[in-house]
C-alpha cells in the first residue's frame, strides 16, 4: 500500500462524490457480460448510450439523459452488428452521432434520431470494413472533424476519414502496423497530434498518427502497462497496470523519453484492471478499478512527486465500466466539476456520482472552472490529414459567455428543420434531477430558479431576434433552443395555473366576507 501525506493545501482537498437518488438512475438496464476491459458506456449532454445484452449479434442503448427511472423491457435498440458490441464512443462535435465497434469485424457510424425511439435502429449512417479480427477500440480525434481512430485483434490501428459520401469505406486512410499484439487502449495529446498505445506486450509506444512511425517505446519491464492517458499541457503521461509484484500500480512518464517512469505508486493487490480518467481543467486524476466500488482521486503537478493523493469515493456496489460526461454538460450552480456514470450489472443499474466541491456561494466560481474545450472542430478532417495541427476551441463554462478561441474556418450548414426564433428567457432544464445547461458556442441565459424574481433586461431585437441570444447556426444549437423553449412553455403553462387557482380562492374569499357582512 501507498503512503499518503495528511496535510496538504489544495482547493480541491475536499471534493466528495454525491450519488444520485434512486428516482435519478437509470433502473433495470440489461448491461452487458461481456468479459472486454472497455467502459461500456459514452454520455454526452443529451444521451446516454450503454451496451446491452442481446440473444443475436450486437445492441446497445440510447436513453435521453432526462428519461431517468426503470427502463421499459422492450425499449427500442441500435442492433445492427452481427457480433457483440465492443465499445462505443460519441462523436465529441455531434450530440447525435455515436461510433461502434463490434465482433464481426466493422465499425459502424449511427444517427441518432431528434425524437425518442419507437423501434429498433437498424440502418447505419456509414459502415467501415478493414479489420480482419474483431475490432475492441474506436476513438474519434479530439481537434479534427470526421477522423475515427479503431484499434483490432489484428494488431492493426487504422485511421478514417469519414468525411466522404460513400456509405461503406472498405479502406482506410492510414494502417499503423508497429504493435507486436492487441492493443489495450489509445489516448491522444491536446492537438491530437500525438497517439499514445498500450499493447498486450504491456509496452507503451508514441506514435505519429499520421506518418505510423513509433517516436517513443517503453523498455523498462519493471512496470507492465494496461491503460494510458496524456496529461492534458504537462507534457507527461499516466499509465495503471500492474508492478513485478503483482500489484496495481499507477506510473507517471516523461513523453519525451520513456526510459524510465518518472514516478510508480502501487496500490493495491486486486487483480481488476484500473481505469484512469484525467480532468486536464482541473489537473485531477480519477482512478476507477473494475470490479472495485471506489474512486481514487489525485491531483497531478509537473513537480514530484507529480500525484498527490486526495481521498476517495467509496461504495459497496462493484462497478463494471464507468461514463464521463463531457464539462460542458455539468452543473456549476452546484460546483460539479466532473460526473460519473457507474455501470452496476448486479443491479441492472446505471447511477450519476458528481464530484462536488464544496462552496458556500451559490455565485459562478471562476476558480474550479477555467476555459474547457467546447463542442466545435478546430480543424477539417482535409486540413488535418494534410499536416495542420491546432488546439481545441476554448469556451468558458459561465452561463452567457462567448467562444474564448477564434471561431475555427468550417463550411456551416444551415439547420434541417425551419423554426421560427423566440426570446430566450431564463428557465431551468432538468437532466437527471440536475440543473444542465448547454455549453455551445451560442449565449446560453443564466439559467435560475423558479422562486427567485429575475433581474428585468431590455432586449436589443433585430429582425425578430434577440441580439443577447442570437439565432442558432446548426442543427444540435436549434434542437436544444427547441428543447429550451418547451421547457419554458410548460413552466409558464404550471404558472398560469397557479394563478388560476389563487384567483379561485380569492374570489372565495370575496364572497364569503361579503356574506358574513350581510348577515351583521
Amino acid at each position: 500500500m501507498s503512503w499518503h501525506s495528511q496535510y496538504r493545501s489544495s482547493k480541491f482537498r475536499h471534493v466528495f462524490g454525491k450519488p444520485a437518488s434512486k428516482e435519478n438512475c437509470y433502473d433495470s438496464v440489461p448491461i452487458t457480460h461481456s468479459v472486454q476491459d472497455n467502459h461500456f458506456c459514452a454520455v454526452n449532454p443529451c444521451f446516454i448510450a450503454v451496451v446491452t445484452e442481446c440473444s443475436c449479434g450486437g445492441a446497445f442503448f440510447v436513453i435521453p439523459l432526462n428519461q431517468t427511472g426503470k427502463l421499459d423491457p422492450h425499449y427500442p435498440r441500435v442492433c445492427g452488428h452481427g457480433g457483440n458490441v465492443l465499445d462505443i464512443k460519441w462523436n465529441p462535435f455531434n450530440d447525435f452521432e455515436i461510433a461502434s465497434c463490434s465482433e464481426d469485424t466493422t465499425i459502424k457510424i449511427w444517427d441518432i434520431p431528434k425524437q425518442l425511439l419507437t423501434k429498433n435502429l437498424t440502418a447505419c449512417k456509414k459502415e467501415l470494413m478493414g479489420h480482419t479480427r474483431r475490432v475492441g477500440l474506436v476513438e474519434w480525434h479530439p481537434t479534427a472533424a470526421n477522423i475515427l481512430f479503431s484499434s483490432g485483434y489484428d494488431f492493426k490501428v487504422m485511421v478514417w476519414n469519414l468525411d466522404t459520401k460513400e456509405s461503406v469505406i472498405m479502406s482506410p486512410v492510414r494502417t499503423i502496423t508497429c504493435h507486436q499484439g492487441v492493443i489495450l487502449s489509445m489516448s491522444f495529446n491536446t492537438n491530437g497530434s500525438l497517439l499514445a498505445t498500450t499493447c498486450k506486450d504491456r509496452k507503451l509506444r508514441i506514435l505519429d498518427p499520421r506518418a505510423g512511425a513509433v517516436l517513443q517505446e517503453t523498455s523498462c519491464t519493471g512496470h507492465r502497462a494496461n491503460k494510458v492517458l496524456f496529461l492534458g499541457n504537462l507534457n507527461k503521461l499516466l499509465s495503471t497496470g500492474t508492478s513485478q509484484w503483482n500489484n496495481r500500480q499507477l506510473a507517471v512518464w516523461d513523453q519525451d523519453n520513456l526510459s524510465q517512469p518518472l514516478f510508480e505508486m502501487d496500490l493495491d493487490g486486486s487483480s481488476g484492471v484500473l481505469f484512469p480518467f484525467y480532468d486536464a481543467d482541473t489537473n485531477m486524476l480519477y482512478v476507477v478499478g473494475k470490479g472495485d466500488g471506489n474512486i481514487r482521486y489525485y491531483e497531478v503537478s509537473a513537480n514530484k512527486p507529480h500525484l498527490s493523493y486526495l481521498t476517495e469515493y467509496r461504495s459497496h456496489s462493484p462497478q463494471k465500466g464507468m461514463g464521463v460526461m463531457p464539462k460542458r454538460g455539468l452543473d456549476v450552480t452546484s460546483c460539479e466539476i466532473f460526473r460519473f456514470y457507474k455501470l452496476i450489472t448486479s443491479k441492472g443499474l446505471i447511477e450519476p456520482i458528481s464530484m462536488i466541491v464544496p462552496r458556500r456561494s451559490e455565485s459562478y466560481q471562476e476558480d474550479i472552472y477555467p476555459p474547457t474545450a467546447g463542442g466545435r472542430p478546430s480543424l477539417t478532417a482535409q486540413q488535418w490529414l494534410c499536416g495542420m495541427n491546432k488546439g481545441p476551441v476554448m469556451v468558458s463554462l459561465r452561463p452567457c459567455s462567448e467562444l474564448l478561441s477564434p471561431q475555427p474556418l468550417l463550411p456551416e450548414t444551415p439547420p434541417s428543420i425551419s423554426m421560427a426564433p423566440s426570446k430566450q428567457t431564463d428557465k431551468v432544464v432538468v437532466e437527471d434531477g440536475r440543473r444542465a445547461f448547454s455549453r455551445l458556442e451560442e449565449k446560453v441565459p443564466r439559467q435560475g430558479a423558479a422562486e427567485h424574481r429575475l433581474e428585468e433586461k431590455t432586449p436589443r431585437l433585430t429582425n425578430g431576434f434577440d441580439m443577447e441570444c442570437p439565432p442558432p447556426k446548426t442543427e444540435n444549437e436549434l434542437l436544444q433552443m427547441f428543447y429550451r423553449q418547451q421547457e419554458e412553455i410548460r413552466r409558464l403553462r404550471e404558472l398560469l395555473t397557479q394563478r388560476e387557482v389563487q384567483a379561485k380562492q380569492l374570489e372565495l374569499e370575496v364572497q364569503n366576507s361579503r356574506m358574513g357582512s350581510q348577515r351583521f
